[in-house]
């Protein structure tokens, strides 16, 4: 990595930001003929081509009160929205002239001992990648890089020092961004610094509902160099996150919030933060919670930002000492991938490998019933979801998993496992899921191939690994060969690639006990002893299972028994993370005595005829069937309507519906009452839960 003055002041000092760019050009009410002519009025990024002195006073106006950074005019200055104007296929030049005009400018204000930074400015594009919307979610992640690509490319030749991504509001279109840009800096052959600011509702979430925790373990995982929030509110409304972020990262933490939630006087947005309230919040944020960037967004005059220098330029930001704990995302919400109590439980039935329901459903494309399975998993107690789309009878998998992991990424909190053996299914899922996933998995049985192919996409992407201990003899048997395989997938994924090991989930694998075979008698308790091999010698790594593997052939009601009592004993051995089927895990305390001894004599093959003893006792003691309560089943049709809104069931909504309006007589009277009385008390339940974040639309 090269060297960066901006990062190397920053651990100096506090660095102040700039104000308004837009607000400060509405005040000047420029004209038409400013603007390039009518056709291009509106357009303040094509301000620095036909009015560059207005822009470079802007700049110096904050530089004469004393900040250290100024933002380029390119906040929308990608071909997107350029396009609007004509202006397409002048991104580059247009770019290059922005950052060209504030190197200048910060050129003329800097000094030896006070130097001032250009941050290049790039704002979102106008889609959301991670929606569903037609025409919001039309634009796919290979072509948001590529935007954002071109757009560092000209701020990069312009001379910046730093790329800021500021405003964002999908998190997906993020991640892109910062690929985008660091694919700029690879073609360039110059690195620059990435600082990413997500803007928070007042509810504390992105607009599609990614919360402070979410979003700031999937652009940390991304390797960004600093991270804060900025637009959108005023500060009163960032305190918490910004107090989050100072207490779980240690990165440098920035923020830069509008003057004010802005009011609607005469058709002009009035902004009502004083200067002296926003220098009383920025203090807080640096005494108090360790914020190292301040600065001003919409609203923000010079006026703001020179009280604001006086009071914090030069104070030492508060000591931190950030919690580091190794998560993944959804695009709602983060998951420790060490539960406490262990395990982390991964659902695994949405996977067609597993569940032949799932595998009838992607056969006939029924997703939203696949949707279903993965909320039952996670209602069942499952913190992430192994998701597998490949039919021996179908060959679309790539696109059969992106349409999957889209619906799932919308509709469950639930991190996603990317289950698959493809390398193209693999960059599939992760250029449609907004979060940090777990891909299942690499292995070393064609040498360094498979490692090498995912690598890549898994820095990019900042997903976490799961490495299975296989290797060019085959799956690992013994616990001292499940560790040396695991070793050389460590040397490389670690020292050769930098990935960091809490990224590194080890799969030790193991084998039916159901055959009997004197190979494999010994595998189970070889699994477990591999784990804590393992997990003692690779410090900082996590040990996975995939646990109904030991018991496959078996009855289902024997399987579940043996599953829940190896799984506590792999858990004993330092297992963090498990596939089951969370609703057929029973809590070793549980187990009936006699069945703990009979599971445990072939876990640990302590009898010659443990299998046969196991098996015996099952075929004698038949399955009790759990009987599935409908919780509506005794609930009056309006109250049945409610209950499924609320938990997003749709099959047989239209039929209680048409029962409820036959109940108040039916007809266009009843109906309506029906609509008022039911249905949109219902939706607004759902709407304040989805604002409290509470419930995942």
């Amino acid at each position: 990595m090269s060297e960066s003055r901006y990062l190397d002041v920053l651990k100096e000092r506090v660095l102040v930001f700039d104000g308004a760019m837009g607000t400060s050009i509405q005040a000047l009410e420029l004209s038409a003929d400013d603007f390039g002519g009518p056709e291009l009025e509106g357009c303040n990024d094509g301000l620095v081509l036909s009015r560059p002195e207005v822009i470079g006073g802007i700049h110096a106006s904050f530089l004469e009160v004393g900040c250290d950074v100024i933002e380029t005019d390119t906040f929308r200055a990608n071909r997107l929205t350029l396009a609007d104007y004509g202006l397409a296929d002048r991104t580059v030049e247009l770019n290059r002239a922005a950052a060209r005009l504030a190197r200048q400018v910060a050129d003329d204000f800097s000094t030896p001992e006070r130097p001032r930074f250009v941050a290049g400015s790039i704002g979102p594009s106008g889609f959301l990648p991670s929606s569903s919307d037609p025409t919001l979610g039309d634009m796919t992640y290979d072509e948001l890089v590529e935007v954002f690509r071109e757009q560092a490319e000209g701020l990069i030749a312009g001379g910046c020092d730093l790329l800021i991504i500021e405003t964002g509001q999908d998190i997906l279109e993020m991640k892109a961004a910062v690929t985008g840009s660091r694919r700029a800096m690879r073609e360039a052959e110059r690195w620059l610094p990435v600082q990413v600011q997500p803007t928070l509702d007042t509810s504390g979430r992105m607009l599609l509902g990614t919360n402070i925790e979410a979003a700031l373990v999937t652009l940390e995982a991304v390797g960004v160099e600093l991270i804060g929030l900025n637009c959108s509110t005023g500060p009163e409304h960032m305190r918490q996150p910004i107090r989050y972020l100072c207490e779980n990262t240690a990165l440098p933490v920035s923020v830069i919030p509008n003057a004010g939630i802005p009011h609607n006087v005469d058709g002009v947005a009035v902004y009502g933060l004083t200067p002296e309230e926003l220098t009383e919040a920025h203090d807080e944020f640096v005494r108090k919670f360790g914020a190292n960037v301040v600065g001003g967004c919409c609203g923000t005059t010079p006026e703001h930002l020179k009280q604001v220098v006086e009071r914090v330029w030069g104070a030492e930001p508060a000591a931190r000492q950030p919690r580091r704990v190794p998560r993944v995302s959804s695009a709602m919400e983060a998951f420790d991938i060490a539960q406490d109590p262990p395990p982390t439980l991964i659902g695994e039935r949405v996977n067609s490998q597993g569940s032949r329901a799932v595998k009838r459903l992607l056969l006939e494309d029924r997703y939203d019933d696949i949707l279903e399975v993965a909320r039952e998993q996670v209602d069942s107690g499952a913190h992430l979801l192994d998701v597998c789309t490949a039919l021996t009878e179908r060959s679309d998998e790539a696109e059969q998993t992106r349409t999957l992991v889209k619906l799932l990424a919308q509709s469950v909190a639930t991190p996603l496992v990317i289950d698959t053996t493809e390398v193209d299914v693999v960059e599939a899922a992760l250029k449609v899921n907004p979060g940090r996933a777990v891909i299942n998995s690499i292995n070393l049985e064609a040498g360094r191939d498979r490692i090498d192919a995912v690598l890549p996409l898994a820095l990019e992407h900042g997903a976490a690994l799961v490495a299975l201990t296989i290797d060019e003899s085959g799956m690992a048997k013994t616990a001292e060969r499940k560790l040396e395989v695991a070793r050389r997938i460590h040397e490389i994924c670690v020292d050769a690639y930098g990935l960091d090991p809490g990224a590194l989930i080890f799969d030790a694998l193991t084998f039916t006990l159901a055959t009997g075979d004197e190979e494999f008698r010994a595998s189970a308790v070889e699994t477990i002893e591999g784990i804590r091999a393992i997990k003692e010698a690779l410090p900082g790594v996590f040990a996975s299972l995939g646990v109904s593997n030991v018991s496959f052939g078996l009855q289902p009601h024997a399987r579940m028994a043996l599953n829940s009592v190896f799984l506590h004993h792999c858990v004993e051995a330092g297992l963090d993370m498990a596939i089951v089927n969370a609703a057929h895990i029973t809590p070793y305390a549980e187990v009936d005595e006699e069945q703990r001894e009979l599971a445990d004599d072939l876990i640990f093959n302590r009898r010659e005829d443990a299998l046969a003893r196991f098996i015996a006792y099952y075929q004698e003691h038949e399955a009790e069937e759990a009987e599935k309560v409908d919780p509506t089943a005794e609930m009056a049709p309006e109250a049945a309507i409610h209950w499924m809104i609320l938990h997003r069931k749709k099959e047989g909504v239209e039929e209680l519906v048409d029962t409820a309006i036959r109940e108040r007589g039916g007809g266009n009277a009843a109906a309506v009452q029906v609509l008022n009385g039911v249905l949109l008390p219902a939706m607004k339940e759902v709407g304040d839960k989805f604002g409290a974040g509470e419930l995942i639309l």
